[in-house]
């Protein structure tokens, strides 16, 4: 079972680290990609092969600052954005292979092979009993089931489940 946030691989040609580090007292202080000033703070941020203020690096959008938000930006035409904010803007959208409906690009899914689902649609398709992490799920016909229907199948001969 595998949970992730939408379109990784198109977000992964325009995503950078973010590294934070201490500036050292002995070294020449650092010019900000951000405002241009020095950066004269105990610590700083570097990204794109630059050095930024804490309060610089900001996403473009939401302005939150990258720096808490995680260790990675993404850019994208000449923006600077936080994960959420690309996926929203330029995150491919898809269909729950449950319900049919959009799903999209910044929400977390399921997947199961070439299947996509929301997080509530992740349950059995017979019994809908939801999945836990951890717990096994059986993919038969392009249906998820759980063990105690998969196996009920199984025992049964012309086994076609319907979808309730």
């Amino acid at each position: 079972m595998l949970m992730e946030g939408g379109s990784r691989a198109a977000a992964a040609r325009n995503v950078s680290s973010i590294q934070m580090l201490s500036v050292q007292p002995d070294n020449k202080p650092k010019g900000c990609a951000g405002c241009n000033r020095k950066i004269k703070d105990r610590y700083l941020l570097k990204a794109l092969d630059k050095y930024w203020h804490e309060d610089c690096l900001k996403c473009a959008c939401c302005d939150c600052r990258l720096g808490e938000v995680g260790s990675t930006l993404y850019t994208k035409a000449n923006l600077i954005l936080c994960r959420r904010d690309y996926l929203r803007l330029f995150g491919v959208t898809g269909n729950c292979a449950a319900c049919s409906k959009l799903i999209p690009a910044f929400e977390m899914v399921m997947r199961a092979k070439d299947n996509v689902y929301h997080l509530d649609c992740f349950a059995c398709q017979l019994c809908n009993q939801r999945f836990c992490v951890g717990d096994k799920f059986f993919l038969k016909n392009n249906m998820i089931l759980c063990q105690t229907d998969y196996e009920e199948g199984l025992m049964k001969e012309g086994y076609a489940p319907q979808v309730r």
